[in-house]
C-alpha cells in the first residue's frame, strides 16, 4: 500500500470517528476564558453579558458532545460530564446577571435593594455639596450630575451583590444540567443494550 492509500485511510478514519476530542477540549477553554473575563469584569453587569452567554452556550451545545455514559464515578464520561456542567453553570449565571441585578422579581436581595437605593441618595447630596459653588452657572447640569452619580452608586452596589450571589446561581444550573445530561445518556445506553434483536431465520 502507497503512501497516498494510507494517508486517505486516515483521514477516512478521522472523518467517522466522531468528534475530535482536542477540538473539544478547545471548545471548553475557549467557553472558560471567555466566560471568566465577562465574570472578571469591573463595573455594573451590562445587557451585553446576555449576548455572550448566550453565544457561549450556542457554541457548546454545537460542537461539543458528551461521550458514551458508563457506570462507575471514575469513569471518563463523569470526568466529561461535571467539565461540561460546570461551564454551562457558568454561562448561564453570566446569562442572567444583568436581569439578577435589574429584576427584583428574579432576584430579590432582600435588604440589599433597599440599601442600594440609600447609597444612591448619599451620593446625589454628595455630588449636590460638592458642587455647591457651581450651582449658580451649573443650571441643569447640576441635577444631571446627581442622576447620574446616584445611578451608578445604585448599580454598582447591586453589581456587587449579583456578583457575590452568582456562584450559587452557576452551581445551582451546573447541578441540574449535570444530573439531566446523566439521566437522559443513562436512559439512552440502557434502552439501546435492552432493545430486541431481530430474530434470524432458523436453518433447515
Amino acid at each position: 500500500m502507497d503512501d497516498h492509500s494510507t494517508r486517505g485511510a486516515r483521514k477516512a478514519v478521522s472523518a467517522g470517528g466522531g468528534p475530535d476530542a482536542s477540538g473539544q477540549s478547545g471548545v471548553i477553554g475557549l467557553a472558560l476564558a471567555a466566560v471568566l473575563t465577562a465574570f472578571l469584569a469591573q463595573g455594573s453587569w451590562q445587557w451585553f453579558a446576555v449576548y455572550i452567554g448566550l453565544t457561549l452556550l450556542a457554541v457548546i451545545f454545537t460542537f461539543y458532545r458528551l461521550p458514551t455514559w458508563t457506570p462507575g464515578l471514575r469513569s471518563a464520561y463523569v470526568r466529561n460530564l461535571v467539565a461540561y456542567s460546570l461551564v454551562v453553570g457558568l454561562c448561564v449565571a453570566i446569562t442572567l446577571a444583568p436581569m439578577m441585578q435589574r429584576w427584583a422579581w428574579l432576584f430579590p436581595m432582600p435588604g440589599t435593594r433597599s440599601r442600594c437605593a440609600a447609597l444612591g441618595t448619599y451620593e446625589s447630596i454628595r455630588t449636590e455639596a460638592a458642587l455647591a459653588n457651581l450651582a449658580d452657572r451649573a443650571g441643569a447640569a447640576l441635577p444631571q450630575a446627581q442622576a447620574v452619580q446616584s445611578h451608578d452608586a445604585v448599580a454598582g452596589c447591586l453589581s456587587a451583590t449579583t456578583t457575590l450571589w452568582l456562584p450559587v446561581y452557576a452551581a445551582g444550573a451546573a447541578l441540574l444540567v449535570g444530573l439531566g445530561a446523566w439521566f437522559i445518556d443513562r436512559v439512552r445506553v440502557r434502552g439501546e443494550t435492552a432493545a430486541p434483536r431481530p430474530n434470524r431465520p432458523q436453518q433447515g
